[in-house]
């Protein structure tokens, strides 16, 4: 499929004021060039001495903004993923400060990674398994009504770094349009995560999006929402998984009980360092909330696909 153009221009932080690098047609499709998370930091030849030098000044730049023409507060734009053209190289880390057990986990860590950007092939992690990969976009959305500049960091009502693993190729996103011209940007493309990106970061990976735009003229929509085309962990569900809990009356704590539970029997099982399990997990386990409808105490899960190992 042909596409107006490729946008290369990127920006950091929400702001309605900025100028838009392109005005499309509802209808019409485009494609983003898509720096990783880092916005080159962070290279192939890389150390962990350069996680711990990061400006968090310039960490996850967007592509864009765009402006949809006829897109009014109100209405919804919704964006289709067409296709993603993949670098071949990523990165995964942890950061100081920054994670779920953050607390546990205080130096820095990185891995990189090496794939095929045409097969897609699962992608070796160390001497210890492979990850099955799944392209998809972590940051996308549109401005937010209220002026100046915000975070990037924190998803939003009009949606942002959501970190869905499934807005991949084939679903559709729905999102609130809450300033005229909607101001569309994309960033932080991933090669493969986990649901609820444990350690803070999945398979950093720069490469390609191309979308398609439409709008749904007034409509409410309070959040963003989404359609799958299809199945959205088949390519992990082959051989089962491995699963710990965490169980207690606070969400929270019991999503890192069970994320350090396993942390622990990889450590063990597997014989890997504890903070290369911890990235591990973040790349390609999934924590789901299990029960939390059983007073005083509610379940969390968190599934490790056996296939990594295989």
């Amino acid at each position: 499929m042909a596409h107006r153009h490729t946008i290369h221009q990127s920006h950091f932080g929400w702001d309605n004021s900025l100028r838009a690098v392109a005005r499309i047609a509802p209808g019409e499709t485009l494609e983003f060039e898509v720096a990783d998370s880092s916005a080159k930091q962070l290279s192939p030849a890389s150390s962990v001495a350069d996680v711990a030098r990061l400006d968090f000044s310039k960490i996850n730049p967007v592509s864009g903004p765009v402006f949809i023409e006829g897109a009014r507060p109100g209405d919804i734009l919704r964006v289709t993923l067409l296709s993603f053209a993949p670098s071949g190289w990523g990165w995964t880390a942890n950061i100081p400060g920054f994670g779920l057990l953050a607390d546990e986990f205080k130096e820095p860590a990185l891995h990189l990674w090496k794939y095929d950007a045409q097969t897609l092939a699962p992608a070796m992690f160390g001497r210890w398994g492979k990850v099955p990969l799944k392209p998809f976009t972590g940051t996308i959305g549109v401005a937010p009504a209220e002026p100046g500049l915000h975070s990037i960091v924190p998803p939003r009502r009009v949606g942002g770094n959501m970190d869905v693993r499934d807005i991949a190729q084939g679903t559709e996103l729905f999102l609130p349009v809450e300033v005229t011209g909607a101001l569309f940007s994309v960033g932080d493309t991933h090669a493969a995560q986990g649901d609820g990106e444990v350690c803070g970061t999945a398979i950093e990976s720069p490469m390609r999006v191309a979308l398609k735009f439409e709008l749904i003229e007034q409509t409410p929509l309070s959040f963003p929402r989404f359609r799958t085309p299809g199945p959205v962990s088949r390519h992990l569900d082959e051989k089962g998984y491995e699963a710990t809990t965490g169980i207690g009356p606070d969400l929270m704590q019991a999503a890192r009980a069970a994320v350090r539970g396993m942390v622990d029997l990889l450590t063990f099982r597997h014989g890997m360092p504890a903070v290369e399990a911890y990235m591990l997990c973040s790349v390609c386990g999934d924590l789901r909330i299990s029960e939390i409808v059983d007073l005083p105490n509610w379940t969390v899960s968190f599934y490790f696909p056996r296939a990594i190992f295989d």
